[in-house]
């Protein structure tokens, strides 16, 4: 299910041009009207369900409505995020609540490295390898049978 704002929560990070969900969507679905301050989802059908949003929302405004293989059905999932870690809290049906706390950066913001350092591969797209195949397999060449 795509990301869909909660307007009782949204306050639009405080009237700024840009808000958290906006600037963390890696397709460009989270908008801004202006006239409301309020964050939205220009084009639900087009969500990855990536939870990007919903992790980086300061005042916790965004929500999925999650899988059953993520979520037991009636039960709802809320990211808390930290500077360094992100606490996930489940509250079931039943009212059990679980949490689970996770590390969220093993780099600085803006120093991993995109192909992770590898050799660039082929560069055919008709290769069956991926890009940086074979050497992040750890092979010099790709076993075959």
């Amino acid at each position: 299910m795509p990301s869909y704002v909660i307007d009782e929560k949204c306050d639009g990070c405080k009237g700024q041009d840009r808000t958290a969900c906006m600037y963390i969507c890696p397709n460009d679905l989270m908008v801004l009207d202006v006239e409301a301050m309020k964050a939205y989802n220009q084009e639900p059908e087009f969500c990855w369900e990536c939870y990007n949003c919903v992790k980086i929302c300061p005042t916790q405004a965004v929500d999925v409505r999650g899988y059953a293989d993520f979520v037991p059905m009636g039960a709802s999932v809320v990211p808390l995020r930290g500077s360094e870690d992100i606490m996930w809290t489940v509250k079931f049906r039943d009212g059990t609540i679980k949490r689970f706390k996770f590390p969220i950066r093993t780099t600085d913001e803006g120093t991993a490295v995109p192909d992770g350092g590898y050799p660039e591969g082929p560069g055919d797209l008709n290769d069956q390898n991926l890009w940086t195949e074979p050497q992040s397999g750890g092979f010099d060449v790709l076993p075959t049978k």
